[in-house]
């Protein structure tokens, strides 16, 4: 019987050493570098550099895997970084500052050259700032569109109340307002801003330029890289950069017109741009007044709460 209860003992030993040992060899550790990186792009120019690294195999010969999703509205953009979806994105200063407001970690992966110009559809025949009152200007809300919307409207010492600021997410759909008159004014990047000007829009004021901000940038929720992967990123996005300033958009029309829906006309007509700069952070001056806008943004909005 002791003889017994000795086997029964080594048997159960043995059976359970064998299953751990098969869990340990079924155990698979992943290799964080190895992790896909995911991307989120608009339809606008400043995603051009992504958008050939990750077509012509730049990050992949670079040692990482990216994967791209596309949006056409800046909302969504946030719902993926937010909902953890994508690990980096597209984006601008105003609204990465209130994203991390609100409590979400991110870092700039680097800034932009993107640019908004603020156009009126030409039967509305507002050719001055201040004939702005009383018009639809349309816009994203805490966004770049945003900010350069109210300088436009303060520079021009219009009553800020009475310009009409209306909230339009998707870039394809604010073009297409424009188009049918629906809207008046409103603010957009390229290629948009030069599909409108196609259409006889009016360029009231190329914001970016005349006050002196550049709020585009790329943001990564923090922790998401890999010191690897950031630099394998930058890598290939430098080269994606020298390679557009080297030949020009001309060479790469097939990525304009697939991943940002710009007409062979549109694309024709692109103005000439300053060269697209390799990856570094946001200029501080942009940031920090990025982040007064919104306070004051904030502050406005706790007033006339009060107010009601």
């Amino acid at each position: 019987m002791k003889r017994f209860a000795i086997i029964s003992l080594s048997v159960t030993l043995w059976l359970a050493s064998s299953c751990s040992e098969q869990k340990a060899a079924e155990t698979v550790t992943i290799d964080p570098d190895s992790v896909v990186v995911n991307v989120a792009v608009m339809p606008t120019l400043d995603c051009l550099p992504i958008m050939l690294a990750s077509e012509h195999g730049m990050f992949q010969r670079a040692g990482v895997q990216v994967a791209l999703a596309d949006f056409n509205a800046q909302m969504d953009v946030d719902t993926a970084l937010t909902g953890g979806s994508v690990q980096m994105a597209v984006s601008d200063l105003v609204r990465a500052e209130r994203l991390k407001r609100e409590g979400l970690k991110l870092d700039y992966f680097t800034a932009t050259d993107a640019r908004w110009q603020l156009l009126t559809n030409h039967s509305a025949r507002i050719k001055q700032l201040h004939q702005l009152y009383d018009k639809m200007m349309a816009m994203t809300r805490y966004s770049a569109t945003d900010m350069l919307g109210d300088l436009a409207v303060d520079s021009a010492k219009v009553d800020a109340e009475r310009v009409f600021r209306i909230q339009v997410n998707d870039l394809n759909v604010r073009l297409q307002m424009l188009q049918m008159g629906i809207m008046d004014a409103m603010l957009l990047p390229e290629p948009q801003a030069t599909a409108a000007r196609n259409m006889n829009a009016y360029v009231l004021l190329d914001a970016s330029e005349k006050f002196d901000l550049k709020l585009g940038a790329v943001v990564v929720r923090e922790g998401a890289l890999t010191a690897h992967q950031k630099e394998a990123l930058t890598k290939a996005y430098n080269e994606a950069c020298d390679s557009i300033n080297a030949n020009g958009l001309q060479a790469y029309h097939t990525i304009l017109a697939q991943r940002m829906g710009a007409s062979r006309h549109t694309l024709d007509s692109l103005p000439q741009l300053p060269p697209f700069e390799h990856v570094a952070a946001p200029r501080e001056r942009d940031v920090q007044r990025a982040a007064e806008w919104l306070t004051k943004k904030k502050e406005k909005a706790n007033v006339e709460k009060q107010n009601i």
